[in-house]
């Protein structure tokens, strides 16, 4: 007798689609993506990507820059690209949708200034698949300002 079907939960189910949308990305060193979610409905998605209009990383390459981590040490971030929680945030600014409330479910934890901006969206609870290697600042502020944080592995995924 075959096995019931099982469905997916909802975090799956939204981190699903997460990874749907990731495949939009258009910056080869991390292909990530978000969903924000309201009463478990999709109202709003993001991926990495150069601002409208722009040149994309996959087109003419990484902007890359050298930054300072947390921990003091360096490392190489590609500036070309805006963050999946800052473009789903600016979906949502561009069409009058409010995220006040909402949950994100993202690859990646938020570094500090997407933290800085979900806090301020009044976002409540973040999925992320893994920790951010620079993550921990950002961490500490959003535990502070009482959004909840799960992880569903954990451990901190490295770009290469």
């Amino acid at each position: 007798m075959a096995e019931k079907y099982q469905r997916p939960s909802w975090d799956e189910y939204f981190l699903e689609v997460m990874h749907a949308l990731a495949k939009r990305a258009t910056c080869d060193r991390g292909r990530t993506a978000c969903v924000i979610v309201k009463d478990k409905q999709i109202i709003v998605s993001g991926y990495v990507g150069a601002p409208s209009g722009l040149p994309h990383c996959d087109d003419v390459g990484h902007l890359m820059k050298k930054v300072i981590d947390d921990d003091g040490t360096v490392s190489e971030h590609c500036m070309r690209t805006i963050h999946a929680e800052q473009n789903a945030i600016c979906q949502a600014a561009k069409r009058g949708v409010s995220i006040e409330g909402g949950t994100i479910y993202c690859k990646l934890a938020p570094c500090r200034t997407c933290a800085m901006l979900l806090i301020a969206c009044g976002i409540k609870r973040v999925v992320a698949e893994y920790k951010y290697h620079a993550g921990s600042e950002a961490e500490e502020m959003m535990k502070q300002a009482g959004i909840q944080i799960d992880y569903i592995h954990d451990e901190t995924l490295q770009y290469k």
